[in-house]
């Protein structure tokens, strides 16, 4: 299917969907810094495969949606949580199955609370709890820490984009499998083609830290599946164990091997599980 132009919150977001809508819906919610094509067509259609209506859609400052100027984001965190909203509204959708990934998947917990009736069931991949609290939980590895601390990055040289993002994804990855440069790199490019400005990718360096104050996560009754790797570096695996602690209804899926994101080789373990558990939801709703 096509990309398409949507109007949410007053603004123009790009999204693409997939597969029968009479199926049961899933939106998909990427990390910050990341476009809708971080939600490989392989991906999506492996979910069409097993009966499901996908829908992916481009951050604001990320691929064709609503851009701003770099370092002046106008707009809230708490804005790109309603935009999740506003993609279901433009697909004349009362709710959906939700499937967020890393910052994603904090934007979907905070869906759950603030639009409940929006949100069928949660799957939070690579995430981390999204309200505040009292909770230790462990930093990034040393070597993450020190890469986001020295890397530099000419924002108006896309080669020298192309090598940070390449290089932040082998990091993300976790060091535990082989990683697959040249298709990475392929996917880079692609993402920065389509941009209508790559350097506002920084923006969401700002909205990242929102303050703000909510309810505590065993509020969200939606049923929760956590996927999270083993090996990963931003987000230790007790990030996503303290979410299938908090969150009430919420069982916790750990990959061995895996780091951070959607790796290629956990997608079918992945799309398994989310058919399983959306297919669950329905069957107790």
């Amino acid at each position: 299917m096509a990309e398409c132009m949507i109007e949410a919150n007053g603004v123009e977001l790009c999204t693409e969907a997939f597969g029968e809508p009479t199926d049961p819906p899933i939106l998909l919610v990427m990390g910050l810094g990341g476009s809708m094509l971080w939600w490989e067509e392989g991906f999506c259609q492996r979910l069409v495969e097993r009966g499901r209506f996908v829908i992916r859609y481009d951050h604001r400052d990320t691929g064709r949606s609503a851009t701003y100027e770099p370092g002046s984001p106008g707009y809230s965190g708490t804005e790109l949580v309603a935009d999740a909203a506003g993609v279901l509204d433009a697909y004349g959708l009362p709710a959906a199955h939700v499937v967020g990934v890393s910052a994603g998947g904090a934007f979907a917990q905070l869906l759950a609370l603030d639009f409940a009736d929006r949100v069928l069931s949660l799957v939070l991949i690579s995430s981390s709890p999204a309200t505040p609290g009292d909770r230790v939980l462990p930093p990034p590895t040393a070597e993450f820490s020190h890469f986001v601390a020295g890397a530099e990055v000419d924002w108006s040289n896309r080669d020298s984009v192309v090598e940070y993002l390449v290089g932040y994804s082998r990091l993300l990855a976790g060091g535990q499998r082989p990683f697959d440069e040249a298709a990475l790199r392929d996917l880079v490019r692609r993402d920065i083609a389509r941009a209508i400005n790559v350097a506002s990718l920084q923006n969401h360096d700002v909205v990242a830290h929102d303050d703000r104050s909510d309810p505590d996560l065993s509020t969200i009754d939606a049923p929760t599946l956590v996927i999270h790797g083993i090996a990963d570096p931003m987000f230790p695996l007790a990030h996503g164990e303290a979410l299938a602690e908090e969150i009430t209804d919420a069982t916790l899926l750990a990959l061995d091997g895996a780091g951070h994101g959607v790796d290629r080789a956990d997608w079918d373990t992945m799309v398994h599980a989310i058919v399983h558990h959306t297919a669950q939801t329905a069957r107790a709703r």
